[in-house]
């Protein structure tokens, strides 16, 4: 993913995995669920320090779980994480959280994988692409859809390519489409036709650099809540709009940042799980209703984790004002906000599994949707 940053067509194998679902499937609403009732305490259920390892450094995308810090935090600038109380509607719940940064901080490696180098980590971010991608290696269950739709992008300068309305516009251009090695969407880009396999260029290393050199005579991947405002107004010698096309809406539809397990932690987690994931969810509509003091705290660990990731205050809310915007963290069709929807992941599953087995990937043949998400901890009242 760029951090400077699947739709129908596919019936029989749906209908197939939901057979396979059983009747009530990921989202049978009577599975037990804790409530989200004021100051739930999770001393003596949870372990004494929630750890989290995210995908990037702090950013707005997830204020939803650095809401979840209180007061009297500590930072170590060293390990780049913080650490503070676990609160719950401004309450103790009685144990800590330590949320940990990703990307730079833990050599670009994917933050699920990372579940299985550091036991200490109980919840990692990760995207459902990549649960896909490596459950037959790291198997990883998530337990939260953290974004109802991937921000991911790929964006263009409308100056040198005024023609280009969409990504697959850009097949025309014969232009270089720059994302970070082996990334998936690209496959599905290149195997729908929506992209020319002579298009990719697997360079991207998350910075600008390239793209202003070249003039934007490449396009290059990026996030929806993030790129179109830096390249606007803080990426040096650059400084004007981009436009972008979601990749969500190409066809391509995993969750994005999602709050995954390891796979055989699910009956040991249970009863911490329903009442934190529930806890989790209402943070995340608190940081979208009042995200002032969530995006001081990331504004100010990115200045003292100081890995050459630049993030100001502007940026942050140019972030939470698109994650309302294009209903980038949303309810979802069922008006839940954090579950998943089977539909949804069967598709990407059947759209998923040929295109990391052309890449040698191992591949579980009978994947379903229950094997790599789960409803069971999410409180279905819990909306924006």
């Amino acid at each position: 993913m760029s951090k400077f940053g699947v739709r129908w067509g596919f019936a029989l194998a749906t209908v197939g995995a939901l057979v396979a679902l059983g009747c009530g499937g990921v989202n049978d609403t009577t599975s037990p669920v804790a409530t989200s009732e004021t100051g739930a305490m999770l001393a003596g259920v949870c372990p004494p320090k929630v750890v989290i390892q995210t995908d990037w450094n702090p950013q707005a995308e997830h204020g939803g779980v650095y809401e979840l810090v209180g007061d009297g935090y500590t930072i170590d600038a060293d390990r780049k994480l913080v650490r503070g109380p676990l609160m719950a509607d401004g309450q103790d719940t009685g144990v800590d959280i330590e949320i940990r940064a990703g990307g730079p901080a833990i050599g670009f490696k994917a933050a699920a994988a990372y579940l299985y180098e550091d036991r200490d980590i109980m919840l990692g971010f990760a995207n459902t692409d990549g649960i896909i991608q490596r459950q037959s290696t790291m198997p990883a269950l998530s337990v939260m859809a953290g974004l109802d739709i991937n921000p991911q992008i790929i964006f263009w300068d409308p100056v040198t390519y005024p023609q280009v309305k969409t990504i697959a516009d850009l097949r025309a251009t014969g232009a270089r489409v720059r994302t970070f090695e082996g990334i998936a969407f690209m496959t599905y880009l290149i195997q729908t036709g929506l992209l020319d396999k002579t298009q990719l260029d697997g360079s991207y290393d998350g910075t600008p650099g390239v793209f202003v050199a070249q003039q934007g005579k490449l396009a290059q991947q990026g996030f929806a809540s993030a790129e179109p405002y830096l390249y606007s107004h803080e990426v040096k010698n650059w400084g004007r709009d981009v436009v972008y096309q979601l990749i969500h809406d190409t066809g391509w539809q995993p969750y994005a940042q999602s709050l995954v397990i390891r796979s055989a932690d699910r009956d040991t987690l249970a009863p911490c799980l329903r009442k934190l994931i529930p806890i989790t969810q209402q943070a995340q509509v608190d940081f979208l209703h009042n995200p002032a003091r969530t995006d001081s705290l990331i504004v100010q660990l990115v200045s003292q984790y100081n890995t050459g990731w630049i993030y100001s205050q502007a940026a942050a809310d140019f972030a939470v004002g698109q994650m309302r915007k294009l209903g980038l963290v949303g309810n979802g069709p069922n008006q839940t906000l954090g579950d998943h929807d089977e539909l949804r992941v069967a598709d990407l599953i059947h759209k998923a599994n040929p295109i990391f087995k052309q890449a040698g990937g191992k591949v579980k043949d009978d994947l379903k949707p229950a094997d790599i998400v789960t409803n069971e901890f999410i409180d279905p009242s819990i909306k924006l």
